[in-house]
C-alpha cells in the first residue's frame, strides 16, 4: 500500500489563503512562518491539507516504509493539528509550558494560537526537527 501523504506542487500560502474563517487562515500563516524560521526549511504541502517541513524516511516493524515531513501542521476546523512535536523523550516538560492544548498519538491540538506561548512552540519545533535529523545520522 502506497503512502497517500506525499509532497505536492501546491503552494502552501495559496492553500492557507483559501481557509475560512479568517482566524483559521491567520493562525495557519503564523504557524507557517514560525515553523519556517524554527526549521530553516521552506513549507511544502503534503497531500491536500498538511503543511510540512523537511522530511525523513521511516520503517515500521511490519516492514512498511515511507517518507513524511519532520514537523508540520494541518489547519483543521476544530483545532490546529501540530505533528511531530511530542514524540521525543524530553518534549513533555516543554509541552506543559505551551498553554491550552490537547494531545493525541504523535500530535498536539491547539484551538487558538493567541492562547499559547509561541516562543515555547518555536522551541518545540526546533527540538523536534533537530531530533529527527540526529536520528537519521
Amino acid at each position: 500500500m502506497a503512502n497517500a501523504t506525499i509532497p505536492t506542487d501546491q503552494y502552501p500560502l495559496d492553500f492557507l489563503a483559501g481557509l475560512e474563517p479568517e482566524r483559521r487562515r491567520l493562525d495557519g500563516e503564523i504557524l507557517l512562518h514560525l515553523m519556517e524560521e524554527a526549521t530553516g526549511q521552506k513549507a511544502v504541502m503534503w497531500g491536500a491539507s498538511l503543511v510540512g517541513f523537511g522530511s525523513y524516511d521511516y520503517l515500521y516493524p511490519s516492514g512498511r516504509r515511507g517518507t513524511i515531513f519532520r514537523v508540520g501542521f494541518a489547519p483543521r476546523k476544530a483545532a490546529m493539528t501540530l505533528y511531530g512535536l511530542n514524540d521525543h523523550a524530553d518534549a513533555g516538560e516543554t509541552i506543559a509550558d505551551l498553554g491550552p492544548h490537547t494531545g493525541g498519538v504523535g500530535c498536539l491540538y491547539v484551538k487558538r494560537l493567541d492562547a499559547i506561548d509561541l516562543d515555547v512552540l518555536a522551541q518545540l519545533v526546533r527540538r523536534a526537527f533537530e531530533r529527527r535529523k540526529e536520528s537519521e545520522a
